[in-house]
């Protein structure tokens, strides 16, 4: 095989006291690490990579105004003014009922996690990663969605992330991809009448939503490495693509 040598990252940039969380399987599709900390934690780990694929929840620029542009041959979005400040990938998952954060055209109008996943996309260039193409560069990145990836997996929007039934549904659908990681259904099989009755639920059997949201992307990036006919890419190459873990999309979610 081809990736071998290949580690295949997934990086979730959300904020917080530890901003950065990554999960990485190698290409048999074992997890090899799923941990969080801060930025210079996730590029120690990136730069100690042999070869690596690495998919991040994140845009790596603001957009180019593509959406402004064309915005008269779009599909209306019920939207004007500021709310056209987005990504043209941005506004094709909102069109197909897929809720994504915007993109603005300023540096200085992103939230802080997004300006900090910038500069992280232009540390990781420092360490000779570069976006991936047909080439197979051994060090390369390519951006996804969480929100969008367990979408297309779940065939429908995804029940909220912060709720149980979110995340036992996003486990769940990851194991039935055939990922190597903790079986959800396990969480019901440890819940009896007592602990129901205690409140003492088996959390530490369920991934947090940071760690799910780093483990699709994870995934997302070990489709598009051995097996890349299973992910497609959507939105403009120059203003920035999502690569999502799907053949085709639906016109509706």
């Amino acid at each position: 095989m081809l990736f071998d040598t290949h580690t295949f990252i997934g990086v979730d940039p959300s904020g917080g006291r530890k901003p950065f969380t990554y999960a990485a399987f190698d290409a048999q599709g074992h997890l090899l690490t799923l941990a969080d900390g801060d930025m210079e934690d996730v590029l120690a780990f990136l730069g100690g990579q042999q070869a690596a694929l690495v998919a991040v929840n994140a845009p790596p620029r603001p957009n180019n105004g593509l959406v402004r542009e064309n915005r008269q041959s779009l599909p209306l979005l019920h939207q004007s003014g500021r709310a056209l400040d987005m990504r043209l990938v941005e506004y094709n998952l909102r069109e197909r009922g897929i809720n994504v954060a915007a993109t603005p055209s300023r540096r200085e109008y992103c939230s802080g996690w997004v300006q900090e996943a910038f500069d992280f996309y232009r540390r990781i260039a420092e360490l000779g990663y570069q976006p991936h193409t047909d080439e197979n560069p051994p060090y390369a990145w390519i951006e996804t969605h969480p929100q969008a990836c367990f979408a297309v997996l779940l065939g429908k929007n995804p029940l909220s992330r912060a709720s149980l039934e979110g995340r036992l549904q996003r486990q769940l659908v990851l194991y039935e991809q055939g990922l190597r990681i903790r079986d959800p259904m396990n969480f019901f099989e440890e819940l009896t009448s007592h602990k129901l009755l205690k409140g003492i639920l088996p959390f530490e059997l369920l991934y947090t939503p940071e760690q799910l949201d780093a483990l699709a992307a994870a995934h997302t990036a070990w489709l598009v490495g051995t097996r890349p006919a299973e992910s497609l890419l959507l939105g403009d190459s120059d203003e920035g693509q999502i690569t999502l873990p799907a053949t085709e999309l639906k016109a509706k979610y």
